[in-house]
């Protein structure tokens, strides 16, 4: 994996499947009509015109196509959301082109209030996440380097005339000491002052792709202390203050790596000397992508996902139903594998976050998928896991056997914090979703 060539295959796969569902059309987001009818879900679908959407137990209450959030190039890939200080909330829509922005109103609409463009040149790969008020969005884009947006901006927007932000003068700060500029993911602990990029490229410069980094006290002057480059390459991170049954560790800042084929935890307290805690790897690893623990105030279960054990069939993944890998995080330095959840529908795992012992998943071309995981303290083998609710929006593979494709559509990220309920999910083809789940479906 070090050598990066793993990777390099991996992105490009993805741009072979991109290039030809670009050349059928399929990024032009316009051709996709405006949702603005609550579609329920009943017998196991939502209906909307011809289109069809499996569903369970979620509802859709909004659906904006990328043309109607300001994009002339679509293809959605991260989001976050924010809510101010009121209970007003906001969602960071990413896009090839740029970052939109939308308020979700009480009844469950979006509504556009801007964008902030792309800093350098157009990229499929856009990450963002919230560091309190602070909108952080990185890129795989090269000279991009990483955008910090203060959301407070949005405040007193005017939804009739849509703002269009400037790179130069409309950013609370910009961070510019990445190697090329390029980074795959950014990584945020609002408990304290510092953000992190990963996956930075080269691989060959000195922090080796790992955790940068960035101080930013001072947003309008991020700095950056150093990296954790120990391990290599870092595809995505969750970095907390520590507080778990490892009391070893209380108080310290642990970042939980996904390094490709591993679980990779390290202690970054002193940024001048960060530590590997430990590097462990597990059946079925072909692309360690992206995780959560599942309870940030006690930090004793993860959830892992792995992105290519579907696409390269390998260990439990051969069937080519998404797998959520169940770990136990109880001592810091031996994590185990201790069991897992597999999908009853057929595609690739991306991106998961876990609110209150249910944890949100954008399963690429199965949709957006929800699964209570309350039961895994008691039984860590996965046994108890339920899937609850589940929104298809991708329904151009559900005549497939199996009833999906293992192939990289549909659903890249999801933000599930809101206390509204309502939840946003992003797709590269069309656009953005707002979904609720229907009240007692997490009974």
């Amino acid at each position: 994996m070090d050598s990066g060539v793993r990777h390099a295959n991996n992105v490009a796969l993805k741009q072979e499947t991109w290039a030809r569902l670009e050349a059928q059309g399929v990024y032009e987001s316009s051709q996709y009509a405006e949702i603005a009818a609550v579609a329920e879900c009943a017998n196991g679908t939502a209906v909307v015109g011809s289109d069809i959407f499996r569903c369970k137990n979620i509802d859709l209450y909004h659906f904006l196509p990328h043309a109607s959030l300001g994009s002339t190039a679509g293809f959605g890939s991260s989001s976050w959301g924010w809510t101010s200080k009121d209970g007003r909330e906001f969602i960071a829509i990413g896009q090839s082109d740029g970052t939109a922005f939308a308020e979700i109103s009480k009844e469950g609409k979006l509504i556009y209030l801007g964008r902030l463009p792309q800093y350098s040149v157009v990229s499929k790969w856009r990450e963002i996440r919230a560091q309190n008020d602070l909108m952080i969005i990185g890129s795989e884009a090269a000279n991009h380097g990483i955008q910090i947006f203060d959301m407070k901006k949005l405040l007193t927007i005017d939804p009739a005339n849509p703002v269009t932000f400037s790179n130069s003068k409309d950013l609370a700060g910009w961070y510019g000491g990445l190697p090329t500029g390029r980074t795959h993911n950014v990584v945020t602990n609002p408990a304290g002052n510092f953000i992190y990029s990963v996956g930075a490229q080269p691989r060959t410069d000195k922090c080796k792709s790992g955790i940068i980094f960035i101080d930013i006290t001072d947003p309008a002057n991020p700095t950056s202390p150093g990296c954790a480059s120990a391990d290599g390459y870092v595809h995505d991170a969750q970095c907390l203050t520590y507080k778990g049954p490892d009391t070893k560790y209380l108080g310290k800042e642990i970042c939980y790596g996904y390094n490709e084929d591993t679980l990779t935890i390290y202690d970054i307290t002193d940024k001048k000397d960060p530590k590997v805690l430990s590097i462990t790897s597990y059946e079925g690893a072909a692309y360690t992508h992206q995780g959560w623990v599942l309870d940030p105030e006690d930090q004793h279960y993860l959830l892992l996902d792995d992105e290519y054990d579907e696409y390269d069939k390998v260990g439990p993944g051969i069937p080519g139903n998404p797998i959520t890998y169940i770990w136990d995080i109880s001592s810091l330095e031996k994590p185990k594998q201790t069991g897992l959840y597999r999908s009853g529908a057929k595609g690739i795992d991306h991106n998961q976050y876990v609110y209150k012992g249910f944890t949100y998943q954008s399963n690429y071309g199965t949709g957006f998928r929800v699964l209570d995981v309350r039961s895994i303290p008691q039984d860590p083998t996965g046994a108890g896991v339920k899937e609850v609710g589940f929104f298809d929006v991708y329904p151009e593979d559900d005549n497939q056997p199996g009833g999906g494709i293992v192939d990289f559509v549909g659903t890249w990220s999801s933000y599930a914090g809101f206390a509204s309920g309502y939840i946003f999910v992003n797709t590269m083809e069309r656009g953005a979703w707002l979904l609720k789940m229907k009240d007692g479906a997490k009974n």
